[in-house]
């Protein structure tokens, strides 16, 4: 059992930041729980900041925009992200690798948005 954690893009235009639904998406970044479980519990915060109803976070999209790569960039350089507990959620520490996956992440979704794409973020368990 696991958590699969995936950002993607889109070309289709998404109205709203939280249970949306697309056709069509790129992959641009995966991470497993068991290794970096911090990130989803950073992208959970979002998804509920921003409206989100799910009472799992399971399935959910989460739409990512500049100020949220911002804020992430922000919390990573800090040293703030920090584990998620959970059943079978592994490791309760963030590695150096852990940190450089996330921020290639922000390069790529930076440059996405920057061609008019939508950036999101999906975890399936």
């Amino acid at each position: 059992m696991g958590l699969d954690m995936y950002a993607y893009t889109t070309a289709e235009k998404v109205e709203t930041d939280t249970d949306f639904f697309v056709e069509a998406r790129t992959e641009i970044a995966y991470w497993h729980k068991f290794k970096f479980n911090a990130l989803h519990g950073w992208m959970q915060n979002l998804y509920y900041s921003k409206g989100g109803k799910s009472d799992e976070f399971n399935c959910d999209n989460v739409r990512i925009d500049l100020d949220d790569l911002d804020d992430l960039e922000e919390v990573l350089k800090e040293g703030l992200l920090r584990p998620v507990d959970g059943f079978f959620f592994g490791s309760q520490t963030v590695e150096p690798e852990d940190v450089e996956s996330a921020q290639e992440f922000i390069g790529k979704a930076r440059a996405a948005i920057a061609e008019g794409l939508t950036v999101y973020y999906l975890a399936w368990r």
